[in-house]
Formats: C-alpha cells, structure tokens, sequence
C-alpha cells in the first residue's frame, strides 16, 4: 500500500485487500521511513491466519506460532495482537447463537441428586447429559449427549435439526440399548424444558432411571457436560493432526 500510494488512494486499497485503512495510517505513523521491524512476524501472522480461514483471532494465532514458524517461538501475545491489528485482521467472534435451555415453569419440581459431585465407582450408576448447537454449511443442528461420570465416556447421542424432547430420548435410549444405563441410575442435566417434560418422565419412570436437575442459570450444576462441549467445539483442542488442520 506504501509503495503504491501515490497512484491509488488508500481507502479504495485498504477495501480491496480486506485490510482496515486507520491500521495503515497507524503502521505508517510508527514507521515513517516505510521500514517494519515486524515484517517477517506479521507475515507468518498472516499466514496462520489465512489457513485458519480467517476465523483465528490473536490468542490462537500465537498459540500456532511456536509449532508453525519456531522462529517467533518468543513472540507475546501482545505483539501478536498489535500485528495483528496493524494489518488490520481479527478473528471472527461467535456471535451468531442459539438457546439451547429454555426452563419450563410449570414444570415439576426435581431435586439436585449430584449436587456438583462428579464422580462414581463405577459405570452406569450415574450419567449427565445436556444439548448444544452446531453450526453447519447447511445450518443449525442439535446434539444431545449421555456421559458416564465414571469412565467420562459419552454413551449415548443424538442428532437432529430441532431440539423437542425426542431428541433426548433418543439419546438415552442409545445409552440404554448399549448396556450404559444401570437400574436406579441418576440422570442429570440442566433445567430445559425437554428434560423436564412429562415424556422425558414416561421414559424414565418406565426405564427406572431417577431425574436430577440442577439449578437455572448455573453452569457449573453441569460442569462436566458443558465441559465436553468447548473441548468438542475448540479446534485447537480437538484430534485433528496440525498438519491436516492447516490443509483444511
């Protein structure tokens, strides 16, 4: 942008390659003879950032530096993130959401039969679950998920493109085919109307499965469900060789 200045006008470049025009003019500020110390970061910055489709911001962009280009190994967080925005690049937020726990008031009352204990001797005695949202290419879907607390397994899932109460039942209903769910289990989960339905109930009363529920608003009531959902959904966390991420 620097060299051709003087034949285009910097607003109608800044917009062509994607980049933000006050980051220039502040790259230009603090380098007014054109020369950038930070040249060869801001280019393995960039790098990273175009193989992760543009979605990294700066946290993981320096996370992927050290294994990437070993050279910047040293490099802070700050710096990554003032590069960053000198080039005029940033991560994309997840804005876009869905609720996935809307209680039922009139609901029956259950009790908290784990009360934040998140463990067992043994399998199939004790199980959590909850529902969370993927985003796809094609849109929204729904998981539901049934976790051991002894092995931390998941025993049971669903997937469908809405979230009605079938969905958890299905998932149980996994866990409950494949020899996961003993007699007298504790189920629990959060307080989302397909958990409190009366076919949730049905199922369980029929299956001798005991409810249990934690508080509104509380995340940490399910802490080991929730837990799996941000491993499930952090790219940096998941199984997927680096290599095979980058040619993604």
């Amino acid at each position: 942008m620097l060299a051709e200045r003087a034949n285009y006008e910097v607003k109608m470049m800044a917009r062509v390659l994607g980049v933000s025009r006050s980051g220039f003019y502040r790259w230009l500020k603090a380098n007014p003879d054109g020369a950038d110390p930070w040249a060869g970061l801001k280019e393995a910055i960039l790098s990273i950032w175009e193989r992760s489709r543009r979605r990294f911001g700066f946290r993981k962009v320096h996370a992927r530096l050290a294994s990437d280009f070993p050279e910047f190994a040293g490099t802070t967080r700050h710096r990554v993130r003032r590069c960053m925005s000198e080039l005029g690049i940033r991560g994309i937020c997840p804005n876009a959401s869905k609720t996935t726990t809307v209680p039922d008031e009139d609901a029956p009352r259950r009790p908290d039969l784990v009360g934040r204990d998140f463990t067992s001797p043994v399998p199939t005695c004790k199980l959590v679950g909850d529902i969370t949202y993927l985003r796809t290419t094609s849109g929204f879907i729904y998981l539901a998920t049934v976790i051991d607390l002894c092995t931390r397994m998941v025993v049971g899932w669903a997937i469908a493109d809405n979230m009605r109460t079938g969905l958890v039942v299905s998932a149980m209903e996994m866990a409950w085919g494949r020899g996961y769910v003993a007699g007298n289990a504790i189920f629990h989960s959060d307080r989302g109307s397909q958990y409190t339905s009366s076919l949730f109930a049905e199922w369980a009363r029929v299956h001798d499965v005991r409810l249990s529920v934690g508080r509104t608003g509380s995340c940490h009531d399910n802490a080991v469900a929730e837990s799996f959902f941000g491993t499930l959904k952090n790219p940096d966390r998941s199984c997927i060789p680096t290599s095979e991420k980058a040619a993604a």
